[in-house]
């Protein structure tokens, strides 16, 4: 159980990012966030693994405290929360199974991944990854050399070398043409329902969202606008969200 108790986050320039948000995410949840850009989405899921600091609130995780976390403490919850990134946040000159192990230095002597040293068990379970998302073939080849969509398959594969139980997906298919956005969401689904990893996802697409979340959360400059069943999402809340103006737009 993931809860965030009255989380508000400002920042030194005074912007008020997320304002008193609370809310629980049950284990085994695939939740969407959505929002207008600017809307707290990105800085919510940064808080949980406190790659931005909270300014208030709380964020518990299966009775942890993680904003109250020591440094070596947040060292041991991270290993077991994934994160994907919009832009991929990949060492692009660097080859795609050098990327995907990257997922395991939390868990390797620190002077050994300065060397680039993993053991075998280490580099066999990132092919094993790999393969999963469809492209151990890429395994040897730089990771500049793939596609957007490619890339993002080798964020997750290296979020799964972790072995998460909570993976945050930061709007990670902005950069992407609709077909391949389905294709990364539909890797997520599958490790939501077969490995039971519960999923923070932050979309712009409310289409999206419905077709895979359990469950949507909508931010509206740093406040909590709706909170249910995806469904639930009518014309005049589709308005409250994104503004009278807003078009819905379709991704097919």
């Amino acid at each position: 159980m993931l809860q965030i108790e009255h989380l508000t986050k400002i920042y030194d320039n005074g912007v008020h990012a997320l304002k008193d948000v609370s809310f629980e995410v049950p284990d085994g949840q695939f939740l969407v966030i959505i929002g207008l850009s600017g809307s707290g989405k990105s800085t919510l899921l940064r808080c949980i693994n406190r790659l931005i600091e909270p300014t208030d609130g709380r964020i518990l995780w299966n009775g942890i405290d993680i904003t109250a976390a020591t440094d070596e403490e947040l060292r041991l919850i991270r290993r077991r929360i994934g994160m994907i990134f919009q832009h991929f946040n990949l060492v692009r000159r660097s080859s795609v199974i050098t990327n995907v192990l990257a997922g395991r230095l939390g868990y390797t002597n620190p002077a050994w991944s300065l060397l680039n040293h993993f053991s075998h068990a280490d580099k066999q379970k990132a092919l094993e990854k790999l393969d999963r998302v469809g492209i151990r073939d890429k395994a040897y080849i730089r990771a500049d050399q793939l596609s957007g969509g490619q890339q993002q398959r080798v964020g997750i594969a290296r979020a799964l070398m972790q072995e998460p139980e909570l993976m945050l997906a930061d709007e990670p298919v902005a950069s992407l043409d609709p077909a391949t956005s389905h294709s990364v969401m539909k890797y997520l689904e599958q490790l939501n329902k077969e490995d039971g990893i519960t999923i923070l996802c932050s979309l712009h697409f409310l289409s999206l969202a419905r077709t895979y979340a359990d469950r949507i959360i909508a931010l509206k400059d740093g406040r909590m606008e709706f909170d249910g069943h995806p469904d639930d999402i009518d014309d005049q809340r589709f308005r409250d969200i994104y503004g009278e103006d807003a078009v819905r737009v379709e991704v097919r």
